[in-house]
């Protein structure tokens, strides 16, 4: 009987930690994400993080603050009342961005290495996957969000190939 290799296993651990990372956030809110994405991050670090790793969460989770709170204060996002915000933005939405710095050098490092479909993953992607959290979170988007999102995806998808699509996939340290 064959048995499965360890890389295939642990980049579907990657992707199904970072899918439930994700529905703890946007069904659980800011505690119950919190607590799921410090686990998850916790173990991602201890089990598949390369050395240097944690600077790429930290990028992203900085990045995060950026982006979405920058839209988030220009009015992109109604939040229910009585979410807790920080400079406007719900601390389960920003935890997001570390999450998906979990799945730059594993799952989808594949990805990194064809820029077009990166981009085209970026603008699409990433706007389906703010329009689905916001339908569950019950959180309204301004009609302009999604296809700023859309751009902003794009871009950082494209950054990302080309910071790393030279480097073989699941290769060597994370840059």
């Amino acid at each position: 009987m064959a048995t499965l290799s360890a890389a295939p296993v642990k980049l579907l651990v990657n992707l199904v930690a970072f899918q439930a990372g994700w529905f703890a956030c946007v069904l659980g809110g800011s505690l119950i994400g919190g607590l799921a994405v410090a686990l998850i991050i916790a173990l991602h670090l201890a089990w598949l993080g390369r050395p240097g790793e944690w600077r790429w969460l930290a990028a992203f989770a900085g990045l995060g603050l950026a982006v979405d709170g920058g839209l988030a204060l220009a009015g992109g996002f109604a939040f229910p009342d009585g979410t807790l915000a920080i400079a406007g933005l719900p601390p389960w939405l920003w935890l997001l961005w570390p999450l998906f710095a979990t799945l730059i050098h594993h799952s989808l490092a594949w990805l990194w290495s064809l820029p077009w479909l990166a981009v085209l993953g970026g603008a699409t992607s990433g706007p389906l996957s703010y329009f689905a959290g916001a339908r569950l979170a019950g959180v309204e988007l301004a009609p302009w969000l999604l296809p700023v999102e859309a751009m902003a995806w794009a871009l950082i998808c494209l950054i990302l190939s080309r910071r790393l699509g030279h480097a073989p996939a699941l290769e060597g340290r994370p840059r």
